[in-house]
């Protein structure tokens, strides 16, 4: 598709090779205000669109927080050996980063390379990580922009959140729109759960499909396992004709035994 399709164009006429990378990701964001980062909790997205890790990369169909593959030993060493260094060179070039700072890792046992870096909150790490922040997060990026980070406080709970993305039929490729969604009222009503939208719109008195990813759904728990099943629990309650997603967001965490 790529080289003989040109689904990309000229950037399918080239092919660079590169060292396999092997492990597993977890995403890591931070706060920043020039010269301090805060990390935020870890989060590992769901890249593929089929369970197991079939089929074509999409936005994202899914994210847990934490990572268990990220240790406490591992943060530290990212914030030291990943998000400082970057500070320190934007400010050292006269361009110091304010904003958040997401880094994207492979890791491999006790080692970690970094894929990415991005200059935004991930989706949908975000609709994972967000609902585990217990400071206010306006008073965090007010801190961000007048340069006072270090003293600010950043207190996260010791729970799980999990969000599932529903995304339309044919999505990542050409996808459905229009289909009317129903069950939105009753999964918002259930207990420590958060619906998202993404890809919606209004219809009349209706909320239709307007997007290749078009819902979010977030639940908060004790543990990861908890988190995953109020979750799919509040998935079970909508539906739309053409309605995919994934089955399996958080495996990795609950084979771990978490």
């Amino acid at each position: 598709k790529i080289m003989q399709g040109q689904i990309f164009g000229e950037a399918g006429s080239r092919i660079v090779i590169e060292e396999l990378l092997e492990g597993e990701e977890a995403s890591i964001l931070a706060f920043c205000d020039g010269s301090t980062a805060k990390l935020m909790v870890s989060s590992q997205d769901h890249k593929r669109i089929f369970d197991n890790d079939k089929g074509p990369n999409t936005g994202g169909m899914g994210a847990y927080s934490p990572a268990p593959v990220v240790t406490k030993e591992m943060e530290l060493r990212i914030e030291k050996e990943v998000m400082l260094p970057v500070l320190h060179e934007m400010k050292r070039r006269g361009t110091p980063y304010t904003g958040i700072l997401y880094a994207g890792l492979m890791i491999r046992g006790i080692d970690f390379k970094v894929l990415e870096f991005n200059c935004r909150f991930g989706d949908p790490e975000c609709q994972a990580v967000l609902p585990r922040l217990e400071t206010d997060l306006v008073d965090i990026l007010l801190a961000c922009i007048e340069g006072r980070l270090a003293g600010q406080e950043v207190k996260w709970n010791k729970g799980a959140a999990t969000c599932v993305v529903i995304a339309s039929a044919g999505y990542p490729d050409k996808y459905q729109k229009g289909e009317e969604i129903k069950g939105l009222e009753k999964a918002a009503k259930m207990k420590d759960v958060v619906v998202f939208h993404a890809g919606t719109k209004k219809d009349g008195p209706k909320v239709v499909t307007n997007g290749g990813r078009v819902l979010g759904i977030t639940a908060a728990g004790l543990t990861i396992a908890e988190s995953i099943k109020k979750a799919y629990d509040a998935v079970s309650l909508i539906s739309f004709e053409g309605m995919q997603y994934r089955k399996d967001i958080g495996k990795r965490a609950l084979d771990r035994g978490k």
